[in-house]
């Protein structure tokens, strides 16, 4: 309850199910704006892609965690989607005949983040129609088709209409929203945070909706969940739905970021990354998206540096081992690997749950249970 006095109690289940229920919550909300606020002038301009790219992996990760950790349903082809959102966005900035004045007054770009999550929804639906009559494994392959599918297919082709290659630059001042030019890291990382938080509020409140609790009852057992009257087949391609809309969004932002859009941006490493992030970060917890996917950015920048630091040092003073560098660039895939693995093992519930630990660990304080 994060410190209510004692003998203070929630009298009714709407102050109990608040978003800031105390004074304390509150405050740690209003401090944790002010960080992200003076974020980019705390950590520097060398690391504000590391920042933003924080904040895609959240969007990125959130259809995944709605899938796996909240509906049950198993995906490894979720760039598919990102990319559906990234292209449709795109395309609708550069080759529709929008009106001058909408482009004049900056509307383009937000409609076409709209549009990206519904078409990208729309087609996460497609995939998942199978949904209601396979599980597991099957899912499993039914999702990996729709990454080869829409990228080695779809994208590669219908890109190409009128003469257009897969792979095209958006030029500058042609992302914008209003007045307001998104043509710096610091506007990157400032429209992503606004991104994030409205995206992890939607998906706070579905979660604690009608609709959450029905994806809840599927995933813990659907048969039971059938049997007290939820509609399935309703409920899961509504996930699917969701989860592809929130991909849209990700893919929309990304190429904001990167002023290119290529289907090399969306390979199937990236399905498999925000699965591992999930993982690392805690299946089925909001707060595990956020953790999981400052780890993963986070080494593989640190491991980045390092493997860079190494080469120029095996370069200058031993160059008879150059060949070694060629070797040591692919270990930061190799630590995604090593670093799931040890999280399976030795942290199953992911950093969620031992945050969780550590926040109940001062709220009881000093009556901590010790386990002992």
């Amino acid at each position: 309850m994060s410190y209510l006095p004692c003998g203070t109690y929630f009298e009714s289940y709407a102050d109990d199910q608040k978003w800031w229920r105390t004074n304390f919550i509150k405050g740690k909300m209003i401090a944790l704006v002010v960080v992200l606020a003076a974020a980019p002038y705390i950590v520097g301009a060398q690391w504000m892609s590391v920042l933003y790219t924080i904040n895609y992996y959240i969007l990125a990760a959130l259809g995944v965690q709605l899938l796996i950790g909240y509906c049950g349903q198993i995906t490894l082809g979720h760039a598919a989607f990102v990319a559906v959102g990234g292209y449709t966005s795109a395309m609708m900035v550069l080759f529709l005949p929008w009106p001058q004045f909408m482009v004049d007054t900056g509307l383009v770009y937000p409609i076409s983040i709209v549009c990206a999550g519904f078409t990208a929804g729309l087609w996460s639906v497609l995939f998942g129609l199978p949904s209601a009559r396979v599980k597991g494994f099957y899912l499993i392959m039914t999702t990996m088709a729709a990454q080869w599918i829409t990228l080695r297919l779809v994208i590669t082709q219908l890109s190409k209409i009128g003469g257009r290659e897969q792979s095209f630059p958006l030029p500058p001042g042609v992302i914008k929203i209003g007045p307001w030019v998104i043509d710096s890291d610091e506007k990157i990382y400032y429209f992503s945070v606004i991104l994030v938080i409205v995206c992890l509020i939607v998906m706070g409140n579905l979660l604690r909706s009608k609709i959450g609790r029905a994806w809840i009852a599927i995933r813990d057992n659907d048969i039971a969940a059938e049997t007290m009257g939820v509609n399935i087949i309703v409920y899961k391609l509504l996930a699917f739905f969701v989860a592809g809309f929130f991909a849209g969004i990700a893919g929309a932002f990304w190429i904001s970021a990167l002023f290119f859009v290529s289907p090399e941006n969306y390979e199937w490493f990236y399905s498999l990354l925000w699965v591992g992030i999930i993982l690392i970060g805690g299946v089925g917890s909001i707060q595990g998206i956020v953790f999981g996917s400052a780890f993963v950015v986070m080494v593989f920048k640190l491991l980045e540096m390092s493997v860079l630091t190494l080469s120029d040092f095996l370069m200058n003073s031993y160059p008879e081992l150059g060949w070694v560098t060629t070797k040591i660039i692919f270990f930061k895939e190799s630590a995604f690997g090593l670093a799931i693995i040890f999280f399976l093992i030795y942290e199953p519930n992911g950093l969620s749950y031992r945050y969780w630990q550590l926040k109940n660990y001062f709220n009881l304080w000093p009556f901590s249970y010790t386990g002992k």
